[in-house]
């Protein structure tokens, strides 16, 4: 399988790189072909220059570009050189945050995409978890088990709701429903703390939030993937509502504080 950044498009209407933009990518076409992993040495300069045909300092700025892309990873010293990288689920998360930073999303954009693929995640994962994983994930409650007495706290218990999601997410098997899901989560996480929408503390979104999780456990513990699938829609419907309303409330407060209103 081609590297996920291998350009589907015709050749003809594709942006024109730039040639070490082009090299790297021919290089991690290379990797891919040769079966390498992270971890695995990659041939040295010398090499590179002969194998691409490229000169030297078109081979250096490729191979940083990898670098900067967390593909390639260098060592100095003995035993040093240029490694195969995988690159760690938080920084492709950061990457992918930094596009989405001056898009101005919303709470509905976020719940568009939770409430289609959360429902199927619960209903895969029932019947189909260790009771070393449910505990896992009854043990989260604890940092939630009574409401919030102050906005702190609000904003504490949310972070730590949405933290049941992504370890529920990290349970599944299927990578990219894991890593969608867990983006999501921390986006949801960053935009509540962002925008205050924990203040003030909400003990309907507490209460109800607790309440699906608990259902949903029970669901999973039960091998009931059509409960498990409704209690989640549920959840994410319910959800949605509470924090639209807290973000409309969020507004209209910066507006009425804003000087000139």
């Amino acid at each position: 399988m081609p590297p996920a950044t291998t350009p589907s498009i015709p050749e003809d209407r594709a942006p024109r790189l730039s040639r070490p933009a082009r090299v790297a990518e021919e290089i991690k076409s290379w990797v891919v072909e040769q079966g390498l992993m992270p971890g695995d040495r990659l041939p040295g300069e010398a090499e590179l220059i002969e194998r691409f045909g490229m000169a030297k300092g078109t081979i250096r700025e490729a191979m940083r570009i990898l670098e900067a892309q967390g593909l390639v990873k260098t060592r100095t010293g003995p035993g040093g050189g240029s490694f195969v990288h995988e690159v760690s689920e938080e920084r492709a998360r950061a990457l992918l945050g930094n596009y989405f930073y001056f898009k101005n999303l919303t709470i509905k954009d976020i719940y568009q995409l939770r409430r289609v693929l959360e429902p199927e995640l619960a209903a895969s994962l029932a019947g189909e978890l260790t009771e070393e994983q449910i505990a896992a994930l009854e043990e989260n409650f604890r940092d939630y088990a009574e409401p919030a007495r102050s906005a702190e706290e609000e904003r504490a218990q949310h972070v730590a709701s949405l933290r049941f999601h992504a370890m529920l997410a990290g349970m599944s098997g299927n990578a990219l429903l894991q890593f969608l899901i867990r983006f999501m989560a921390n986006m949801l996480s960053d935009l509540t703390v962002y925008r205050r929408l924990y203040d003030p503390p909400n003990p309907e979104l507490w209460a109800m939030g607790k309440r699906y999780q608990a259902e949903l456990i029970d669901a999973l513990r039960q091998g009931d993937p059509d409960r498990a699938r409704l209690v989640m829609a549920d959840h994410m419907a319910t959800a949605q509502r509470l924090m639209e309303h807290q973000e409309a409330e969020m507004e209209n407060r910066f507006i009425t504080e804003t000087p000139g209103f």
